[in-house]
């Protein structure tokens, strides 16, 4: 089984800070296609450590200080078991700098194009992250609100 760690910012429980994906899959939708900084990492590998590292590789900045609350794990219709943790801080999205990946494109081209895993960070209410992001992530926003 797959799984993925991540780190939700959230300020006051009342705005949380999301990703948008890169690549050509995502890059004419909005809702529907933003997520919270995760990304998978291997069975041996604590998984607050994989949710740092990938908060840090995705948005080229370290996780900012403050208490890690776990929101728990949700499974995704995939299979893959999601893990997240809340960090209550500020980070401006001007700021991040995001990773890469790299994939064929355009699809049996031969042809290798680099993205960022993440093209745009924002800063949503609670109910409009409803909307932006993928709805397997929804629980953790319930759990965030739950804690308020």
């Amino acid at each position: 089984m797959k799984r993925s760690a991540g780190i939700l910012l959230h300020r006051s429980h009342r705005e949380v800070l999301l990703g948008h994906m890169g690549g050509p899959f995502y890059a004419k939708k909005d809702d529907g296609a933003w997520s919270i900084p995760k990304g998978e990492y291997e069975p041996d590998e604590i998984p607050e450590a994989a949710a740092r590292r990938e908060f840090t590789e995705e948005l080229g900045l370290p996780v900012p200080s403050g208490d890690l609350v776990p929101l728990g794990e949700v499974k995704q219709s995939g299979g893959k078991l999601v893990t997240i943790w809340a960090v209550e801080a500020d980070l401006d999205p001007a700021q991040v700098v995001p990773g890469t990946f790299s994939m064929e494109w355009p699809p049996r081209s031969g042809k290798t194009q680099e993205f960022p895993e993440l093209d745009r960070v924002a800063w949503f209410s609670l109910a409009d992250a409803r909307t932006k992001l993928f709805k397997s992530q929804h629980p953790f926003l319930d759990r965030l609100a739950a804690l308020a």
